[in-house]
This record gives structure tokens, sequence and C-alpha cells, in this order.
């Protein structure tokens, strides 16, 4: 039975040195963020670090969109979602979502990575066995609806007249 909850990360802090001359996080680490969250899902479904190592597969990033809504600062806590919107047999889909301590959104990231053969490097299919992994988290956030701020680009919005 689908879970109807996306991965959640362990607890993560703002470091020290990732606060800029505006006395907040500064926007590269919030990727850090996200990054350490995936590589989080990407041990469950069994294309972590080892999996590279191992295997001379892994995953790259082909594309990544962040959408910052509240500042984090010095200290903070977070844990980060993540949420397979979609894949085929060579990329993933992901929706990501940082959530502070206390309940509220900091920032989101809708990422498509790409399997990679590192010998290539080229964009090659899931292992059976990883393709399997996939598809049991996938079956897992079937029931989730559609996150609300998939999908967005980037532009200014002009009146007409």
């Amino acid at each position: 039975m689908p879970s109807q909850r996306p991965f959640m990360s362990r607890p993560m802090k703002v470091e020290d040195n990732w606060i800029d001359y505006n006395g907040h996080m500064n926007m590269a680490y919030y990727n850090v963020l996200f990054d350490r969250c995936a590589d989080q899902v990407f041990d469950e479904l069994g294309i972590g670090e080892d999996y590279a190592k191992t295997r001379k597969l892994t995953i790259y990033t082909a594309e990544i969109h962040v959408c910052y809504i509240r500042e984090l600062h010095r200290g903070d806590e977070v844990r980060c979602s993540a949420q397979i919107i979609d894949h085929d047999q060579k990329r993933l889909h992901v929706y990501q979502e940082l959530i502070h301590s206390d309940g509220w959104l900091s920032a989101t990231a809708e990422a498509m990575s790409l399997h990679v053969d590192m010998s290539g490097p080229q964009v090659a299919g899931f292992p059976e066995d990883v393709a399997k992994n996939i598809d049991r988290m996938v079956e897992d956030h079937t029931a989730l609806p559609r996150p609300e701020r998939i999908g967005r680009t980037i532009g200014i919005v002009r009146k007409a007249g």
C-alpha cells in the first residue's frame, strides 16, 4: 500500500560558513542541502556512492530549478522531502522541499537526473535491480498529490496595455 508520504531526509543544519553578507544562507548552499537529501534517496534506491564505485554507474543532474521561499539563517535545522514525479528507463524527475524544523517551507527544487555509465560517460538504462527499487518508491509516491510548484518557468509577466 502506498505510504502517501514523500521520502524525508535526516535533519540537517545550516552551517556557519554558509552565511553571506546579507546575513542569511547563501543561495548556493540550498543546492547543497537538496543534494545531501538526493544522496540519501539514492542510497535508498541503491544508486549512491557505493554503486558508483563498484558498478561504475551513477546519476548526473541534467537540470534543476530552485525556488527560494523563505530565507534560512545560521544554525537553522531543516529536513528535505523528495518525491519522484516521473521516471523512465534512464531518467528521474524529482521534486524536493526544504522544510524548517518549525514546519515552514524554505525552498523547493525540481530536478531531472540522468543515469550514466561512467565508462563513456554516456546515458544508460537502469539495471533491473535498480529499476525495481525505483518502481517501489514510485509506488509509494503515486498517492501523493502533484506538487503545486512543479513545472514553474522563469519570466516577467507584463500587463497588457
